[in-house]
């Protein structure tokens, strides 16, 4: 029992990643319909600039500096590589943002070097006992923080006049435009918003050990998490980020039960589980169903 408990609590902590860079590719997704390749280079880039923002200004400002600037990155993406696209099929949209990615991540990686970079989180790989049970701070603080995210963020969607002009826009641009509202600012928000999001989702990934080139892969596991919530959900990216944690946590620790499996199950059962989706439910477990009518 207590070995599922703590498989539970790391999975938690792991989704609460899987969420919150889940978010960002749904708020893109909801306001262009096109999905965002870029989140990737987008989140090492928050991380690298918290790795050298802590030694000057301390971890708790860093984090939301590297936030900032890093919405300001994709801010600016989306002005110079995305904006003169409007109009163009999504899937062309969609190739500029895989280059993107490239081209973000060779410039990041550069920052990284060959020394090691740690975020400075204050919790490193500690323990917190509750009576038999173990789990690692950064797991819990990962939780607290995507709450408090996703508390914040659709508290901003809903009662906020900027929040809901983002609403209208994602259920009809055209008639969001004949309200006065301005798409394209939107359009702009929405990758500034995703930009942070990565950010703050890399850091907590990267908690506890060492920033290297290949920490963007992390980010691959939120295409699974949005095909499960649904591509234009966000509770959806939150409930799919979760429970993909908690299942990748779970077949890691149960993996020798299942050794005809092999070591490294866990590595695909994010994939495996998306392939299942697609095959019963192919907009997602909270996306919604496009009817065409013929």
């Amino acid at each position: 029992m207590t070995q599922l408990v703590e498989a539970l609590l790391r999975g938690l902590g792991t989704g609460s990643v899987y969420a919150l860079l889940a978010l960002g590719f749904v708020i893109i997704y909801k306001a262009t319909r096109v999905i965002s390749f870029a989140q990737p280079a987008f989140m090492l880039a928050g991380v690298v600039a918290v790795t050298y923002l802590t030694p000057a200004v301390g971890f708790w400002a860093a984090l939301p500096l590297a936030a900032v600037g890093t919405g300001l990155l994709a801010l600016g993406v989306e002005r110079t590589a995305v904006r003169p696209m409007v109009g163009r099929p999504a899937f062309v949209v969609a190739i500029i943002t895989l280059g993107v990615d490239v081209a973000v991540r060779v410039v990041v990686n550069a920052f990284i070097g060959l020394d090691v970079r740690h975020v400075g989180d204050p919790w490193g790989l500690r323990t917190l006992v509750v009576g038999p049970v173990e789990v690692q701070q950064r797991h819990l603080a990962a939780v607290v923080a995507a709450g408090l995210l996703v508390a914040a963020l659709f508290a901003f969607f809903r009662f906020t006049r900027t929040g809901l002009a983002m609403r209208a826009a994602a259920l009809d641009q055209e008639a969001a435009l004949a309200h006065g509202v301005s798409v394209g600012a939107v359009f702009a928000l929405s990758w500034a918003l995703a930009g942070g999001l990565a950010a703050v989702a890399g850091t907590f990934a990267a908690a506890g050990g060492s920033v290297d080139g290949a920490l963007w892969l992390i980010a691959l596991t939120a295409l699974p998490v949005i095909i499960l919530g649904g591509l234009d959900s966000l509770p959806g990216a939150v409930v799919g980020g979760l429970a993909v944690g908690v299942l990748q946590e779970l077949t890691a620790t149960y993996a020798n039960d299942v050794a005809w499996l092999g070591g490294n199950v866990s590595v695909i059962t994010p994939y495996v589980l998306m392939l299942i989706v697609l095959l019963v439910r192919p907009y997602g477990l909270f996306g919604t169903r496009e009817v065409e009518r013929v």
